[in-house]
């Protein structure tokens, strides 16, 4: 059976409609657990080597609000700081406009943490742990199949995070390898990326956020 280019794009305008969410205000409450993130200007570069910066993507937790596989952003990103608090250090959140590469937004974000250390997260779920004076794509551990990142890892991320802050070698997350997640969600990571890639502003600072849990 053909089918026609009407029909094709008849059916990937009811998916992104679906996965459309109403423009918020500048505070936005988001589904899973409570949470609002609080735009509070541009970031000024950290000072204090107990740090490490979560930078988030464009759409992350404001335009979307959940990972490929449905994970609430409110759980990640309580996991990711929780992982990071546990080691005694310190999780500043930001917001990365310029880019929706993960690589590029944590990239930025190590020459504004006070340990040179920082988290990059975009909203379909893709993490990276980088280091600052490493390439932007090169990095600490890179976590690029997020269909299969659980809450569990997450926290981890943010752990190992924190331990390379403090100068340590962790062991690296674990991590699930399965080959069908690829072709599985490949249409559905497409079409997040172009969503969060709608938000990004070319030349903008990174903004800094209050998450309140």
């Amino acid at each position: 059976m053909q089918i026609s280019e009407d029909v094709i794009r008849e059916i990937v305008t009811q998916v992104l409609q679906g996965m459309e969410v109403p423009q918020p205000a500048k505070t936005t409450a988001l589904a899973g657990r409570a949470m609002r993130l609080v735009e509070k200007g541009e970031v000024r570069p950290g000072s204090k080597a107990d740090e490490v910066i979560i930078a988030l993507a464009p759409a992350f937790g404001k335009y979307q609000n959940k990972t490929i596989v449905n994970l609430p952003h409110s759980d990640v990103l309580r996991e990711i700081i929780a992982g990071v608090e546990e080691e005694g250090l310190r999780a500043r959140v930001i917001r990365v406009l310029r880019t929706s590469d993960v690589a590029f937004a944590a990239h930025d974000a190590t020459r504004l943490s006070g340990s040179g250390i920082a988290v990059g997260i975009q909203s379909r779920g893709t993490t990276v742990i980088h280091q600052k004076d490493l390439p932007p794509l090169s990095n600490l551990e890179l976590f690029p199949q997020s269909p299969l990142l659980d809450l569990e890892a997450y926290r981890a991320i943010g752990r190992n995070a924190a331990k390379y802050a403090k100068g340590e070698s962790p062991t690296p997350v674990p991590t699930r390898n399965d080959q069908m997640a690829r072709p599985k969600y490949q249409a559905k990571a497409a079409v997040l990326h172009i969503k969060e890639t709608e938000h990004v502003v070319p030349g903008a600072k990174p903004v800094e956020i209050d998450v309140q849990f």
